[in-house]
């Protein structure tokens, strides 16, 4: 396994993260126990996840895969030997602490309260915001409109002063974000030097082959402000490893199950899959191994995050470390990007 540091912590996290928003709805609590045993075999310090998940998130599913992680701790006797991440959720979701936002000091105690009690731990090591209560671009969102309607939502300096407190209680260590945007990354940045507030450490972002708009702004920030990105979706939702190709829809996969991901099928993204399927087959690779070695490689990215239904999918996702893309490969990379650029975003 390789590691970085998470952003000027002391803390080396691995190069490749364990995504666990499936575990409660798509994987059982003896799935996600596989995964966590094998993830740690294989290396991997560094599990992330929030209170909204399983996914899709509602009522029901809500904390069921903090609870199962939390089982896992509690049986395993090991949480000394994992950095684990979660999330505090934004607004929109009527079924958490009344809807409404919620990144002010009352309802962020809240929601950590609850975290801990579930994971069955004293402390979380990362925890992050999991998406602006502003009215910005996110979730897929290509332009941005002034919301006149958006209403009030919390500032940028008290949402850190809160976070402050939770950081000298014990119960979080440090502290990221997720869903941002070069403003709010910058504005947060800005805020910790000057006021002397805590700094993020860590920005969750979506960043594949057919969505690469976190190189623009995102990522000089992210080098320069040692606050790496910590990739979701690298797999574009599953949709980089091939399976939705030619009319395919497999039976369990999440785009059969669940509404909410159908951008990643649209025509122009389907025309990148079947180019980079091309390249990978022409390299004696698959799609997951060109996509995940892609995110891998990036010097901007603190972690990929990968994510797993099955027990070989998880094993070829970390198995991705091992794969260097050589400089021809990544050139022709770039060239499928620049005739189709951000498909999916």
């Amino acid at each position: 396994m390789k590691f970085k540091k998470l952003g000027t912590t002391d803390l080396d996290v691995s190069l490749i993260c364990l995504g666990t928003m499936t575990w409660g709805t798509q994987n059982s609590e003896k799935d996600a126990f596989e995964q966590m045993d094998y993830s740690v075999d294989a290396g991997i310090n560094f599990f992330d996840t929030a209170e909204i998940y399983s996914v899709p998130p509602n009522s029901d599913s809500y904390g069921k895969t903090e609870v199962i992680i939390g089982n896992w701790f509690e049986k395993r006797k090991n949480r000394e030997k994992i950095i684990l991440a979660s999330k505090v959720a934004g607004p929109g979701c009527d079924w958490i602490r009344g809807g409404g936002n919620n990144f002010n000091e009352k309802k962020i105690g809240e929601a950590i309260e609850g975290s801990l009690k579930r994971l069955k731990t004293d402390y979380i090591d990362l925890y992050q915001l999991h998406w602006p209560e502003r009215s910005t671009n996110f979730f897929g969102r290509r332009d941005y409109f002034v919301n006149e309607n958006e209403g009030k939502w919390n500032s940028f300096e008290s949402i850190l002063e809160a976070l402050e407190k939770f950081i000298k209680s014990g119960k979080i260590r440090y502290i990221g974000m997720s869903n941002e945007t070069p403003y709010g990354l910058s504005k947060y940045i800005e805020l910790s030097k000057s006021k002397k507030l805590p700094r993020m450490m860590s920005i969750q972002n979506p960043y594949n082959l057919v969505n690469r708009t976190y190189e623009i702004g995102m990522s000089e920030i992210s080098i320069r402000e040692k606050c790496g990105l910590l990739v979701y979706y690298p797999l574009a939702a599953g949709a980089l490893s091939g399976k939705y190709r030619n009319g395919q829809m497999p039976k369990n996969s999440r785009q059969a199950l669940f509404k909410g991901w159908e951008r990643h099928l649209n025509p122009l993204a389907m025309r990148a899959y079947d180019d980079y399927f091309k390249l990978a087959e022409e390299n004696n690779l698959t799609m997951v191994q060109l996509a995940q070695s892609f995110v891998n490689s990036r010097p901007f990215v603190t972690s990929n995050i990968i994510g797993a239904t099955t027990m070989e999918q998880l094993k070829e996702n970390i198995a991705s470390i091992n794969i260097e893309l050589s400089e021809e490969i990544i050139d022709k990379i770039n060239q499928i990007h620049n005739k189709n650029p951000n498909p999916s975003p």
